[in-house]
């Protein structure tokens, strides 16, 4: 699946969940997703917790998240210790 085929799967639309990006058809945002695979869950545990989604729903999450902060400019957050 291409990148743009993934990337229509996430949706962001004001009557839902505040206008956060969500995986289409879902109230499952970008950012719930995301908080489980760094906390430690699978794709296959997400897949079998949530009924309907598919791994491609998944990848979707992460290819949205890398492109929304391929163009952001960081700031060092402090100083550095020695």
């Amino acid at each position: 699946m291409c990148d743009q085929q993934l990337l229509e799967r996430i949706v962001s639309n004001p009557k839902v969940l505040v206008g956060k990006p969500v995986i289409k058809g879902t109230r499952l945002s970008v950012e719930f997703i995301l908080g489980l695979l760094a906390h430690g869950a699978t794709t296959e545990s997400i897949l079998e917790e949530y009924d309907g989604l598919v791994a491609e729903d998944v990848q979707a999450c992460l290819l949205f998240a890398s492109h929304s902060i391929s163009n952001t400019a960081f700031l060092p957050l402090g100083a550095e210790s020695p």
